[in-house]
């Protein structure tokens, strides 16, 4: 197996930020925010939104590269509701126009999108809709026809629903691209180039990822105006809450392994298999040795998905068998261990993986099981993260 590690960074010209903390009260939000933002319980900005919520209200095109789990969401969607409320007479009720669309890479990241902004606008005459696949269309489509405020979608389904002029976009403003990386690993970025292609070309760009590969520098560099770099906390956006940890082992004795190790953890464990059918059979062993876990692939429909990490939230399971679907599709903050059954596939992909745990400034620990075979790739990931693994 060959691990790809992590090309330069093209450039791009830094934008100067700060990324202190502040009080959420001193950045002088439409009073129902606030009010909003008090009942959840949101005091303090966290660093990445401290550093990205100035350029959003400046209009500045944005590359922002932080760490899953550091408040990204909330840092776009906070500027970007204030400047609807600040504007009223342009609300989708009376000007008929969506002025932000927000594409995510899964339907899980979608929905997760929409719920914060629904417990944002509480107060607040903003809409939104979510547009995502395995679900019935007609709401989605009622939704887009009724120009919510802002339409947060995955590129396919909303593909399907623009070819139906259910979307209305020629009012658009800012166009939010999350988890970047992950729609160009996943292969979307033919859609999302569809997608810009039909928003008018005068908008806002905002672009969010974990790493920040050529690749995904080239892909900006089509679709964005001069943008501007903000990159916060460790490299490639690993949290340096995280231990990396290898372990090394013949590949037979993976399985005995982890159940030892899942019996003696505290805290729930999400462990990456490269195969949906190898996360079924490992959830099957690792439950004849008694262990509580369910597998999460895509291959599961959208309701077992959902049993499965309702089930994970609530200590039912203390273990998720997933494949990297689950690196970007679930948002729980008190994951505590993240398990690689074997070296991931490229130094990316262990980032998004391991971004699962270590997240809202907690503590995690990565464990990688390293068959012999595999201990040359993970010396690139160490190398190329500069990361140290302690390897026994």
């Amino acid at each position: 197996m060959v691990v790809q590690p992590s090309a330069p960074l093209l450039a791009f010209q830094p934008a100067p930020y700060d990324a202190t903390p502040v009080a959420f009260t001193s950045l002088g939000l439409d009073a129902r925010l606030e009010h909003a933002l008090g009942e959840r319980g949101f005091v303090t900005t966290t660093p990445i939104q401290s550093a990205v919520y100035p350029g959003v209200l400046d209009g500045a095109d944005l590359v922002a590269c932080a760490q899953t789990g550091t408040g990204k969401t909330l840092a776009f969607l906070l500027p970007l509701m204030n400047r609807l409320l600040a504007s009223p007479k342009l609300l989708s009720g009376e000007g008929g126009k969506t002025r932000v669309l927000i594409l995510a890479p899964t339907r899980e990241l979608a929905v997760q999108i929409e719920d914060e902004f629904q417990g944002l606008a509480y107060h607040t005459s903003l809409s939104s809709v979510a547009v995502y696949g395995g679900v019935e269309a007609g709401p989605q489509e009622r939704g887009l026809r009724g120009a919510a405020d802002i339409v947060v979608a995955t590129p396919g389904r909303l593909i399907d629903h623009m070819g139906t002029n259910a979307a209305n976009f020629e009012g658009l403003e800012v166009l939010v691209l999350d988890e970047a990386d992950r729609m160009l690993d996943m292969g979307f970025w033919p859609s999302v180039r569809r997608i810009v292609a039909a928003l008018p070309s005068n908008r806002q760009t905002l672009l969010f990822s974990a790493t920040m590969s050529d690749e995904v520098a080239r892909s900006v560099n089509q679709i964005m105006r001069d943008p501007k770099l903000i990159r916060v906390g460790g490299q490639e956006g690993l949290a340096t809450t995280i231990e990396h940890v290898g372990r090394l082992m013949p590949h037979p004795e993976k399985v005995q392994w982890l159940a030892n190790f899942l019996r003696r953890a505290h805290g729930t464990s999400l462990v990456f298999v490269r195969t949906k059918r190898g996360a079924d059979k490992l959830a099957r062993q690792l439950a004849a040795s008694g262990i509580n876990c369910v597998a999460w692939h895509a291959d599961r429909t959208q309701s077992q998905r959902s049993a499965a990490v309702e089930g994970f939230k609530s200590g039912r399971y203390t273990a998720l068998i997933a494949t990297d679907i689950a690196a970007r599709g679930i948002d729980i903050d008190d994951i505590a261990h993240v398990v690689n059954f074997e070296v991931p596939p490229s130094v990316d992909t262990y980032v998004h993986r391991v971004g699962r745990t270590g997240r809202a400034e907690s503590v995690g620990t990565a464990v990688t099981l390293v068959a012999p075979e595999e201990l040359a790739a993970l010396r690139v990931i160490e190398k190329s993260l500069n990361v140290t693994f302690a390897v026994a």
